[in-house]
């Protein structure tokens, strides 16, 4: 970026120079994601370690997204032949992001600890590193064969500052950032404690800029329901009871990935349901503690839920924000959304 053509441009305006017009009319010069992030640590006295740390993130995303483009014809898209600490079928693309987010993040000398969906054991960086981050760096991979969207999520906690580090996982709560970027769409969504949740776009020189402000609509009329509605009969009767009684009040939709469905809930409001599945035909399918990771997934969307106006809880009806992980890959159920119906549900779960 020319920054002599800044200064002289802001130079101008502040001289009231009738130039100024014309060096505006030039370009359309946009806010950047780095350059809001450091507005918003300048205006708190904070440091700039998280910038540096934000900065990997943003390059790992980037090439995220550089080989989503090109998998077809890079051979990317296929399976790797492994299984996940999840019992899954791991994406040739599930390993590169990881490889991918782990690099850069041990490049930026800032992350003491990690936690990937990719493997079953932490991930220790530097031990001078300032935070600690839980990551899916490819959510919704069996998307990338039918060139689907997918996403890359992530949640970030701060060390112990004051003492030693005791490494316990941190509840979304304890988060002081979280982000979700959907690829190939080019839009990232980052939810900051305390100062709300913001989209970026990303430009086509691969700079995500315009920030703005999400929140949660209030009107019911975008309202929407999102869950696996072929899984309804493995649900609670607690909760098909909640369905029938509201299903007819909003309209459905459901992607089939927690990335995607999470960020058009946001603009249009309405509830995302992934319930605990106890009535299966085949009872050792059934999965009452839930399907989705509790620590890179459900705290994370909690967290940008929170900070845009909404709420999320489990299937008993408490905060996902206040549960206590035991293990860095536990399962959880998710109710996350616009907040008066995470509310009504969470109230029906609790037997209220």
């Amino acid at each position: 970026m020319d920054h002599g053509f800044l200064r002289a441009a802001q130079e101008c305006r502040k001289s009231g120079n009738p130039r100024a017009k014309q060096h505006e009319e030039i370009m359309r010069l946009e806010n950047t994601f780095m350059h809001f992030l450091l507005q918003h640590q300048l205006a708190h006295s904070r440091t700039l370690n998280f910038l540096i740390l934000m900065e990997s993130v943003l390059t790992a995303a980037n090439y995220i997204q550089y080989y989503y483009n090109m998998g077809a014809i890079h051979g990317n898209i296929g399976e790797s032949g492994g299984i996940n600490i999840q019992g899954e079928q791991v994406m040739r693309l599930d390993l590169m992001a990881h490889q991918i987010l782990t690099h850069y993040l041990s490049q930026s000398r800032q992350v003491l600890e990690a936690t990937s969906e990719e493997v079953p054991d932490e991930i220790r960086f530097n031990d001078e590193g300032r935070y600690i981050v839980y990551f899916d760096p490819l959510d919704g991979s069996s998307n990338v064969k039918h060139s689907l969207p997918v996403g890359f999520l992530f949640g970030i906690a701060k060390r112990n500052l004051e003492g030693p580090e005791d490494f316990h996982l941190r509840q979304g709560r304890e988060f002081i950032a979280a982000g979700m970027f959907i690829i190939p769409s080019g839009i990232f969504t980052f939810g900051i404690r305390d100062a709300g949740t913001w989209r970026f776009l990303r430009d086509d020189s691969g700079v995500y800029v315009r920030p703005t402000r999400v929140i949660f609509p209030e009107d019911r009329k975008s309202w929407e329901l999102c869950f696996n509605s072929s899984k309804r009969n493995q649900f609670s009767k607690k909760v098909n009871d909640w369905i029938t009684a509201h299903e007819g009040d909003f309209n459905f939709r459901y992607a089939g990935s927690l990335a995607v469905d999470f960020h058009r809930l946001l603009h249009n409001g309405g509830m995302f349901m992934y319930p605990a599945i106890v009535n299966h035909r085949n009872p050792s399918n059934n999965r009452p503690n839930g399907k989705l990771r509790l620590m890179y997934e459900c705290a994370v969307v909690a967290f940008l839920a929170h900070e845009a106006g909404g709420m999320a809880v489990n299937e008993a009806g408490d905060e996902i924000l206040d549960v206590k992980p035991e293990d860095r890959h536990q399962r959880s159920t998710l109710y996350v959304g616009s907040k008066p119906l995470v509310q009504d549900i969470a109230a029906k779960l609790r037997g209220k």
